[in-house]
């Protein structure tokens, strides 16, 4: 497909459709390769909010030099959805996330503040109380996600911060890392206790 005749609407169906999460970024050819493939010679003009590229309206490609130097490339997120786990609720607990029909744990190591109040405001639980680790909610099973989550902070979900590899993350089950968000029992129970969570970016 042409570069030209794609954009960031598009690419929400595409990845949808594949059901990798939300993209992340758009990229030329120089990403991905020329590929052999037969250049598609209509525009695609989604929404957003098809559930397959299939249904978004098209029309002739017009004024664009397309050719295999112009293939368009795209990144999606992979992860579809978040939970907390083994919490008193469902807003605080012990971070999974599911990539690619796959639930797994997050790697201490690749986590802030930042991507919790991203998460906690996924969940509608609120904004990040504290970041802790395995010893609060326990240990997972199974996969360990070692993406690092580089979010601004005022995203609305995870999916559309961009991650990077954590290769130098040496991560275990011990390493698991858990969120408590403001609208979690845990933080209303134990608010008056500073010592135990940061009770004062609530007040």
């Amino acid at each position: 497909m042409c570069d030209a005749a794609f954009d960031q609407q598009d690419a929400e169906v595409v990845c949808r459709e594949l059901d990798c999460g939300a993209p992340v970024q758009v990229l030329g050819e120089d990403a991905f390769g020329k590929g052999d493939a037969q250049m598609w010679t209509q525009e695609i003009q989604c929404r957003g909010n098809e559930s397959q590229i299939y249904f978004c309206p098209t029309s002739p490609l017009h004024q664009h030099n397309c050719t295999s130097n112009n293939n368009v490339g795209l990144i999606c997120s992979g992860y579809t959805e978040a939970k907390l786990m083994n919490g008193s609720g469902s807003c605080s607990g012990r971070v999974e996330l599911r990539f690619l029909n796959k639930w797994g744990t997050v790697c201490d190591a690749c986590w802030d503040m930042r991507a919790a109040s991203v998460l906690c405001r996924q969940l509608n639980c609120g904004i990040a109380v504290s970041v802790v680790g395995s010893d609060w909610f326990g240990e997972g099973s199974g996969e360990i996600w070692a993406d690092v989550f580089d979010c601004d902070g005022n995203e609305t979900k995870l999916s559309e911060c961009s991650v990077s590899s954590w290769s130098r993350a040496e991560c275990s089950h011990r390493r698991d890392v858990g969120v408590v968000c403001s609208e979690s029992e845990a933080h209303l129970r134990n608010c008056s206790s500073p010592q135990t969570l940061n009770c004062s970016s609530t007040q």
